[in-house]
């Protein structure tokens, strides 16, 4: 079996109990709307030509009841499929969106460099639906339709086989026509999906940046911009539609064709005396019948091609495997001291032949005070990311107290590692919740102690509900200081030995940036930190300043001895404090 298919099956396992009854259901509903036009032909051919009319009349009345039974528990069992096998197809849903996320957890910071978060949204949104459309409806659309159609011509070859086989003269033309549309609608469909997934990257894009669009003033030239992509999208629509509607139009035709050819064949034969009337009527009951159920699962290969395009893509995000990933005999990071070694470490980004640098090796003692310097693009920021494995090294290694980082948990060693960024990212809700964000467990004390250690304690108390306040969509209510102190204040709550400072006084103001360097000072102290700093004025205290270049470390030593040695780190700094008093 197509590991796929096994993969698709595998989502019907924890619900069979309640996907064998829905399949029961649908068995029966198809089974007696078979009954229906039999009861009929009894009726015409038999009850009312071999009765009195009082006697004719108490048979109907008692087939009345028996329909109106029929009717009931048709109604019971189509009430069932559609409320019951809809909720098996939204827990089905549900499984397949946890699962998804669940992945894109565990992918690298490699992944997202290639990915459009809207395009990633339209993954766990848009082609999940149709792919449980089509876990609920496909199964017992195929049942019913298979019941019908084979009930229905044995029915039929029992009432007439010459008119039987005129109606089917046509059924294999139906069938052929859908084959040669299925693989236009596939890809037509398919195209749909790229193209509302670029309109959701866009959107995304679009309303993330809304403060920068506003503040260019170029509104005109975003929608300009949405509108090619919007007009796009209507393009591939309206290939899309061509297609279904030669798809539908064609089927109508079919049908069409089906009908004409029974009423003149079975006129024919009623005037040859070939077919009685009574049996006549009954056979044009069953037509429907039959065409029914040829509609409906050539209409499944338009929700068939909807949900395996969504299935598709699903897939391709799940058979994504993780670049970086726990070793099988992975061991927890404990009682960290902080000793870091970075020896031969060389590093390149996938699909890449450049390397970004090569040759690192650097020992930082536990609690050493290590800032990184160098020009824009040398890696400052990916060295750091090296750390906590947000990257995997392409030669040589990293250790911390002596092990391996590959040989350790992701998780511990993340645990024990805390970043503060340049970009903050704030979550949606309130001050408390995102210093909590740092300890999960932690208690209200706790929070407002790691506020204060923070320097963040004062400003939180003259916000209208205090810790309580919703700081909006990535803490647009607060200033950039007001933010970094809070980032400050989680990783203090977090309490790990090491430390990554990147960059994170650079966009402050001069008065910001004095109270979140006073923050930063205090969390630093007795942990081993690296600091990638922008100003160079904020560093002249390191114990330990590396100036890092694409072949490497370069220049290593203290403020005044890089000075010193007139060099890289000199010519930075004399630049770096002209801007400054410039």
């Amino acid at each position: 079996m197509n590991p796929r298919a096994k993969k698709f099956l595998s989502y019907y396992k924890p619900y069979w109990k309640l996907f064998l009854a829905d399949m029961l259901c649908a068995l029966t509903a198809a089974g007696i709307s078979l009954v229906y036009p039999l009861i009929v032909r009894y009726i015409t051919q038999d009850v009312l030509v071999n009765n009195e009319i009082n006697q004719a009349i108490q048979i109907i009345i008692r087939m009345a009841a028996v329909l109106i039974g029929l009717a009931i528990l048709e109604f019971g069992c189509n009430f069932f499929i559609a409320y019951k096998g809809h909720i098996m197809g939204a827990k089905m849903e549900y499984d397949m969106r946890n699962e998804i996320f669940g992945h894109f957890q565990k992918l690298s910071f490699n992944f997202y460099d290639n990915q459009k978060t809207g395009q990633l949204m339209t993954r766990i949104t848009n082609d999940l639906f149709d792919i449980t459309e089509l876990c609920h409806h496909g199964p017992e659309d195929i049942v019913i339709s298979i019941i019908k159609f084979v009930g229905a011509f044995i029915i039929l070859v029992r009432i007439n086989w010459k008119l039987t086989i005129i109606l089917f003269l046509f059924i294999p033309m139906m069938f052929i026509f859908a084959y040669i549309m299925k693989g236009r609608m596939n890809r037509a469909f398919r195209k749909n999906r790229e193209r509302i997934a670029d309109i959701n990257a866009q959107i995304e894009d679009n309303l993330s940046g809304i403060r920068v669009v506003k503040s260019f003033a170029n509104e005109d030239c975003e929608t300009s911009k949405f509108d090619a992509g919007n007009k796009r999208f209507v393009d591939s629509k309206s290939h899309a539609y061509w297609q279904m509607a030669t798809f539908h139009s064609g089927l109508s035709f079919f049908t069409n064709l089906i009908n004409v050819a029974v009423i003149v064949g079975g006129g024919i034969l009623i005037a040859l005396s070939g077919i009685l009337l009574s049996d006549m009527l009954t056979f044009m009951l069953y037509v429907n019948n039959i065409i029914e159920p040829i509609r409906k699962l050539i209409n499944f290969t338009e929700q068939f091609q909807n949900g395996v395009t969504g299935f598709s893509r699903f897939m391709e995000i799940i058979e994504t495997n993780p670049d970086i990933v726990d070793s099988p005999d992975a061991k927890e990071l404990k009682n960290v001291r902080g000793d870091i070694s970075f020896e031969e470490v060389s590093f390149k980004y996938q699909d890449t032949t450049s390397e970004v640098f090569r040759n690192i090796n650097l020992q930082v003692p536990a609690g050493e005070y290590i800032a990184l310097v160098g020009s824009s693009g040398v890696g400052k920021t990916t060295m750091c990311s090296l750390i906590p494995r947000f990257y995997e090294v392409s030669t040589g290694r990293i250790t911390i107290d002596g092990q391996d980082i590959r040989s350790l948990t992701q998780k511990s060693l993340r645990k024990n590692i805390g970043i503060v960024q340049q970009d903050v990212y704030l979550f949606a809700g309130t001050v408390a919740d995102n210093i909590r964000y740092g300890d999960l467990d932690a208690t209200m004390e706790e929070v407002i102690e790691a506020a204060k250690n923070a320097n963040a304690h004062e400003f939180i108390m003259n916000l209208p509900e205090g810790y309580n306040t919703y700081i909006g969509q990535r803490g647009v209510k607060l200033s950039g200081g007001q933010k970094q102190r809070l980032s400050i204040a989680r990783v203090f709550l977090k309490n790990p030995p090491i430390l990554i400072f990147d960059e994170a006084t650079s966009a402050l103001d001069n008065e910001s940036e004095k109270i979140v360097q006073e923050s930063l000072e205090k969390l630093a102290k007795n942990r081993t930190t690296f600091v990638i700093a922008h100003r160079l004025t904020t560093i002249k205290n390191a114990r330990n300043i590396i100036v890092l270049t694409e072949e490497g470390i370069k220049e290593q030593g203290t403020h005044e001895k890089l000075l010193s040695l007139d060099g890289i780190y000199a010519s930075l700094y004399h630049l770096n404090y002209e801007k400054q008093q410039a």
